[in-house]
């Protein structure tokens, strides 16, 4: 490419427990990491990068680009530590610009409404200084920034991504208790799951996991079909780098499949839900969706992978079924032969009523809900002959 790019550390919000999955998502798209923390994976790279990392992560949250970081534990410290970071080098005169969201944990400074009015002063104070102006129209393009203050260190992000990445356009419809499509993807990424092995969701809801399964298959970025907030950043990112690497997500499409990927609801509003939202995600042909309670869940191969998100008995009126029905889970799992069980819920006796105890357990936060992700392990298929595989 003839013009010159700009070096960024990026930092990449994720759901706490998924740090390692999105790590390794990055490590793949081909970018070194610089750090690793609780709910957020940081990495160094070009225009290029952060245009690939929206389009490409499947397990992120948003793409945010580092200002800077610095210490602060009282509101002049972070004043003036708002006020020293290279502003101008990203927001121009007619840009809209407000703290958008900020965090503090263990720190002295917490509340988020105070953080984000002085950030703002001081950035309006930066700003006066470098356009020599007293007022700001900011009638242009946005500019929201994210600050995550952890022990006093303030990290400050300016937000290339807009809506949350997992929003990838498809989910017109949800189920009652959706699962995040980027928490879905990590969740299934965590499993040796591939193209080439069954997988079905006894509780699919609006399709979340098989959708997202059907994708990984084909080789679909979660980002190609939606927009970001930082394509109207020219002056940092130009507009022909967006459109190579939308080029390159699509052709990385593989629709010349045949994937096993099922998925059951016993509501049949669900399953019409799914099957729509299937097909805005253009996998429609790739699942197989059906109305069918997990009483009837069977399959005649071996070494598939159930990956599901059953209820958990969140409404009171729900929750005396909840035995009943994951001792049902338990049964027909029992029933199908060398198959793994990867089930993501918040019910507390989900193992002693499947019957197993799980071989793997992850604490996971959905939202701000605490669930696990139990993981029962079946065999591994044996190696294929080599042999005769007809290069």
């Amino acid at each position: 490419m003839g013009y010159f790019m700009r070096k960024f550390e990026m930092v990449v919000p994720c759901h706490f427990g998924m740090e390692s999955v999105l790590k390794k998502e990055i490590i793949e798209l081909g970018y070194d990491i610089t750090e690793v923390a609780d709910g957020r994976v940081s990495f160094w790279g070009d225009e290029e990068a952060l245009c690939r990392g929206n389009i490409f992560l499947r397990t992120a949250e948003r793409i945010l680009i580092k200002v800077g970081s610095f210490h602060a534990e009282t509101f002049e410290e972070l004043f003036q530590g708002t006020k020293e970071l290279p502003w101008e080098e990203y927001i121009p005169v007619d840009g809209k610009f407000w703290v958008a969201k900020a965090a503090g944990i263990k720190s002295k400074l917490f509340s988020p409404s105070d953080i984000q009015s002085v950030m703002k002063k001081a950035m309006v104070e930066r700003l006066k200084g470098i356009y020599k102006t007293n007022w700001f129209e900011e009638s242009g393009e946005s500019f929201p920034i994210r600050v995550f203050i952890m022990k006093d260190e303030v990290v400050v992000g300016l937000d290339s991504t807009g809506e949350s990445l997992h929003k990838r356009g498809y989910r017109k419809l949800a189920a009652k208790a959706p699962i995040a499509e980027n928490l879905a993807a990590a969740l299934i990424l965590l499993t040796p799951w591939n193209k080439d092995r069954i997988l079905v969701d006894p509780f699919c809801g609006s399709g979340t996991f098989p959708i997202e399964a059907a994708m990984m298959a084909a080789g679909m970025a979660p980002g190609m079909n939606r927009g970001f907030t930082a394509q109207n950043w020219p002056h940092i990112i130009d507009k022909r780098i967006w459109a190579d690497a939308r080029e390159e997500a699509r052709e990385m499409v593989d629709l010349n499949i045949d994937p096993d990927i099922q998925g059951y609801d016993i509501d049949d509003a669900m399953v019409t839900i799914a099957r729509e939202n299937a097909k805005l995600a253009g996998v429609d042909k790739l699942i197989h969706f059906q109305r069918r309670g997990v009483e009837q869940l069977s399959h005649p191969k071996k070494y598939g992978f159930v990956i599901t998100n059953p209820p958990y008995g969140e409404r009171m009126q729900d929750r005396e079924e909840m035995p009943a029905l994951y001792r049902m889970i338990g049964q027909r799992f029992k029933e199908l032969d060398a198959w793994s069980l990867y089930m993501i819920t918040a019910y507390g006796q989900a193992e002693q009523d499947i019957g197993r105890k799980a071989d793997k357990n992850r604490k996971i936060y959905n939202g701000m809900m605490k669930a696990y992700y139990y993981q029962f392990l079946g065999p591994k298929p044996p190696k294929k002959n080599r042999g005769n595989i007809q290069a």
